[in-house]
């Protein structure tokens, strides 16, 4: 009865280890896509920051600077030009506020950020030529958004799995053999930090037109996939 057993526990083993074997028998490959998607919401972003009137007349030295003008006159003038772009008072939020450090004995500087949801890169535009630039410490676009843009990401992985497939394909049967089923499926969503790098930019202009490289949303994805080999192909 040992001896079955012994015999029966062996061939079990190496049932085991063949089975091992043949899942070895793999390609695994990497595939990526690239998308570029339109955005349908911008904001844009616009610091504003008190200063000194004296700052502008071209005499002054900072030691004489006294007249300041205040925060909220600069946000008045600065949503007066939002309205008279179109903008309603819905776009606009306060993202930041605080102040800006000063030398001891000097007043702070209040500084607000707006952020501006917009549907196009022309109300940018519109909005630049009616700002006074006087209280304006920058402006810049923040995020851009699609409101399908879970839809495209859907394609886009997809479409890197499509394209892993079809060199895992070629690859095996430039050896005569056959791409059996998937093992495993990897994201690299390492590969994926284009797409918020794309989103977002630092940098500043009193021109949209200095926007052109970050109109639209660029989507890349990676996928690592792992199929198995089978039989060989036939002539």
């Amino acid at each position: 009865m040992k001896k079955y057993g012994l015999i029966f526990i062996m061939s079990l083993l190496v049932c085991v280890t063949m089975k091992a074997q043949e899942c070895e028998r793999y390609i695994e490959v990497t595939g990526t896509s690239e998308m570029e998607v339109v955005p349908d919401e911008i904001h844009y972003l616009i610091e504003i920051q008190e200063y000194f009137e004296e700052e502008f007349d071209g005499v002054s030295k900072p030691e004489q600077y006294k007249t300041k003008v205040p925060i909220t006159r600069i946000e008045q003038e600065l949503m007066q030009a939002i309205h008279d772009a179109g903008i309603p008072d819905s776009a606009v939020r306060v993202q930041e506020y605080g102040n800006n450090w000063r030398h001891q004995g000097h007043d702070f500087l209040i500084s607000k950020q707006l952020d501006i949801t917009l549907q196009d890169f022309k109300q940018i535009d519109r909005i630049v030529q009616k700002l006074n630039t006087r209280g304006i410490h920058s402006m810049r676009i923040g995020k851009l958004d699609n409101k399908d843009i879970l839809t495209y990401h859907q394609k886009a992985k997809i479409e890197a799995l499509k394209a892993a497939q079809r060199k895992a394909a070629y690859l095996v049967e430039a050896l005569d053999k056959k791409l059996g089923s998937v093992i495993r499926i990897v994201e690299n969503t390492n590969a994926n930090s284009g797409m918020f790098g794309a989103l977002q930019s630092n940098v500043m202009s009193m021109n949209a037109g200095g926007y052109d490289n970050f109109r639209i949303i660029q989507l890349k994805y990676s996928m690592t996939v792992r199929f198995e080999i089978t039989d060989w192909m036939s002539r």
